[in-house]
């Protein structure tokens, strides 16, 4: 089967952030798919703006448009990035032909070349969806106006209609498709997951880590490495750590990121008199280099604002922590705080309560015993729920499915259920 994979922001474990798609595309190649990945290089040292070259990426053959972006960037700004990519994407997915397209949003504007290169080449689409977007961008007040809001409605629905089975990485997620009027039986749920064999390492190469910052060896290491957005609330572990050092000056915090929050959290740091004293923020690392830090880390953490529609998040760092038999600390309620009491794999503190919050995660780092039953309950949700094999499979005979109806409806001269029945009202 020949794969055309739409993501706009594919990475490798070369440089810092998800590598979701690299790690499902690879093991589709690996099962002897042949997988085309388009996207975007954010950089302008390979090529003119605009313009396309090709690497091979684990077996992955992938498309790289020269468009630069980033976090940073003034959302009508990334809005016009989005459209330049759905605009030259369009073409070259198309021209690739292929038996199949995937498509993973974040942005929702990706359904625009992935249909576009689907009814070209008369082959299904196969829909995943990362954020229930436009949820989030309206919870955050991104999207304000009616018209906006009610565009993006449409961009949702019109996904979801052209798609012949969407892929949602949580039960919310799930739940907010099946809301838009999209059968639930078309609906498979694979989450993030764990890579054990990346993040399973000897302790030695946490210990590098704290010898090469010497600073974080005094006590216990809290650690959020992500984005530092909008979404993330980053402040609040400030706050967290502010109240920690009147609790427990020893206690560490490391912060590994970036984004268009990144001065707030810096400043927030300041103002609070935490910044150098308990409290770091270092550049975000490549993904290979995370299972040193995760090593060295005796609670890695993830943040959103407290705002419901966040709660359905799917983060890469919880279930890399996982991987690393690592406790998780999170400040909100959902599906992750129901995984994390459940098996007591972590600790869930209230999203508006830093003093409160930094007293529950004292006494958790204080008890040693606790520590290790969380850290083994971990690793055991990697080992099973989460494991990066067994979600890839699944994933692989989903496509393998979708791609097999396609062509029976098309040798009985009939039309593909895909568009009839999926959404009402749209």
């Amino acid at each position: 089967m020949k794969i055309i994979y739409l993501h706009q922001y594919f990475q490798t474990p070369c440089v810092a952030g998800a590598t979701r798609s690299y790690e499902m595309a690879r093991r589709l190649v690996r099962a002897g798919h042949q997988v085309h990945m388009v996207t975007t290089y954010r950089g302008l040292d390979r090529g003119p703006l605009g313009s396309w070259f090709q690497t091979q990426e684990a077996g992955i053959r992938v498309h790289w448009l020269v468009l630069p972006y980033s976090n940073k960037m003034p959302y009508a700004r990334r809005l016009r990035v989005f459209l330049r990519f759905a605009w030259s994407c369009a073409r070259r997915a198309a021209d690739l032909g292929g038996d199949l397209i995937f498509a993973t949003s974040t942005p929702l504007t990706i359904a625009l070349p992935a249909v576009y290169a689907a009814k070209k080449n008369r082959i299904p689409m196969v829909f995943e969806v990362r954020d229930l977007w436009p949820d989030v961008p309206i919870a955050l007040g991104i999207l304000k106006g009616p018209l906006q809001i009610a565009a993006a409605r449409r961009l949702e629905r019109f996904a979801y209609r052209n798609a012949a089975r969407v892929v949602a990485l949580s039960p919310g997620m799930k739940a907010g498709v099946v809301a838009a009027g999209y059968p639930p039986e078309r609906v498979t749920i694979i989450p993030n997951s764990s890579d054990i064999e990346l993040f399973d390492v000897p302790r030695s190469q946490g210990e590098q880590f704290l010898a090469s910052h010497p600073y974080l060896k005094t006590g216990p290491l809290i650690t959020y490495a992500g984005t530092l957005g909008l979404v993330n609330g980053v402040d609040y572990l400030v706050e967290i750590a502010a109240a920690m050092l009147r609790i427990d000056p020893a206690v560490r915090f490391l912060i590994l990121g970036e984004g268009n929050q990144e001065e707030v959290v810096r400043r927030r740091a300041e103002q609070l008199g935490v910044l150098g004293r308990n409290t770091w923020l270092l550049p975000p690392c490549p993904k290979h280099e995370m299972p040193k830090v995760l090593s060295a880390t005796t609670v890695a953490t993830s943040l959103v604002r407290d705002l419901p529609a966040l709660w359905h998040n799917s983060a890469n760092k919880v279930f890399d922590a996982f991987a690393a038999r690592r406790p998780v600390m999170i400040n909100h309620e959902g599906w992750q705080a129901d995984l994390l009491r459940k098996y007591q794999a972590g600790l869930v503190v209230p999203p508006r309560n830093a003093a409160l919050a930094a007293r529950m995660l004292h006494q958790f780092v204080s008890d040693k015993r606790r520590l290790a039953r969380a850290g083994e309950a971990a690793g055991y949700l990697a080992d099973t729920m989460f494991n990066r094999d067994m979600l890839a499979e699944k994933l692989r005979r989903l496509l393998e499915q979708v791609l097999a109806e396609h062509r029976r409806f098309a040798t009985d001269g009939v039309s593909s259920p895909m568009r009839a029945d999926c959404v009402r009202g749209g």
